[in-house]
């Protein structure tokens, strides 16, 4: 039997792109998706400097709250470092002698919320204070040591917040012997209320700019929409589908996703560099190791990807509302 040479159109059209006419379908599939993206990309490229804009104001929108996330977050590693500030002192009672004031610091550290207890005997801190206060001639005609032992009480990480300090002092102050306990809740109370006021601050202001970075997005693709409102009614009078008219925009909108975090990270590790050397020099002359740190290779790509995502929501947004209206524009004209 004679082999038929003839080939459809679509086989004839497949082998001028490089495709066989026996690919699967998941071939055909992920090729058909190949174009739309690249035809999607070329279309931004002809507009350069109103794409340029709009990935600009979406990087600045995206690295305001990322920067300001990355910057709590050095401040907060630094303080994590403070943990002397959070150690609780307690007195014992005088006339507790030095043996039971150990057995009494032992009972103290095997609680699970104490890191550590030192024990400082009345001895050891009369000789500390002689020697730091310089008065050793009035210190000598003291009769008896007036200083009482003392534990400094190192809390467990999980436990040097306000309130877990403060449950830590209530279990100290009821033990037996112990005369009197300080500790500068305060400060704590004052550090933990900067931080989360802080946090919350950048999250709410992620939240307020990514529903920007959408509404951006959403805009630029309906002016798109409408370049092109011809060329969607022809492509719906001839059956095409809602996801096939839909799909060059959200390429549209990842891609402008795409430029907008690519932006948003650049604008970071610029201003990351241009600030690190005078805080590095700040930082020195406190004495602290505090740095700058940037988003690292995982942050950025949760940025570029977060950004694409955006992207494709606002697309998909304008793509729906504009179809709907496109529809319902229709239905009245007929």
């Amino acid at each position: 039997m004679a082999t038929d040479s003839r080939q459809s159109p679509e086989n004839r059209r497949g082998a001028r792109q490089g495709r066989s006419p026996s690919a699967s379908p998941v071939r055909r599939y992920l090729d058909y998706q190949r174009r739309v993206a690249v035809d999607a990309a070329r279309r931004l490229w002809r507009t350069p400097v109103a794409t340029a804009m709009t990935w600009t104001v979406m990087g600045i929108a995206l690295a305001l709250p990322v920067a300001l996330l990355l910057l709590l977050g050095s401040v907060q590693g630094v303080s994590a470092g403070w943990e002397d500030s959070a150690r609780i002192t307690a007195y014992l009672e005088m006339h507790v002698p030095v043996e039971q004031a150990q057995s009494l610091a032992d009972d103290i550290e095997a609680d699970g919320r104490v890191t550590s207890v030192v024990v400082i005997n009345r001895e050891q801190a009369l000789a500390d204070f002689r020697e730091s206060s310089g008065l050793q001639d009035v210190l000598g005609f003291l009769e008896d040591n007036p200083l009482p032992h003392t534990f400094l009480i190192t809390p467990e990480e999980g436990a040097r917040s306000a309130e877990g300090v403060a449950s830590l002092v209530t279990f100290v102050e009821g033990m037996e012997d112990i005369e009197r306990v300080q500790v500068d809740l305060g400060w704590l109370q004052r550090l933990n209320a900067i931080t989360d006021i802080l946090t919350r601050s950048a999250w709410a202001l992620a939240v307020l700019l990514a529903a920007a970075v959408v509404l951006v997005i959403g805009n630029t693709v309906r002016l798109a929409i409408e370049n092109r409102r011809d060329e969607i009614l022809v492509a719906k009078l001839v059956g095409g589908t809602d996801a096939f008219v839909r799909r060059p925009f959200l390429y549209t909108g990842t891609w402008f996703g795409l430029g907008g975090g690519l932006v948003a990270w650049l604008l970071i590790q610029l201003t990351f560099w241009w600030i690190s050397g005078p805080i590095e020099r700040l930082a020195g002359l406190y004495n602290s190791e505090f740095s700058l740190n940037g988003p690292g290779v995982e942050g950025a790509l949760v940025l570029i990807v977060v950004a694409m995502v955006l992207g494709w929501l606002g697309a998909w947004l304008a793509v729906k509302r504009h179809m709907d209206d496109i529809e319902s524009g229709d239905i009245a004209g007929g």
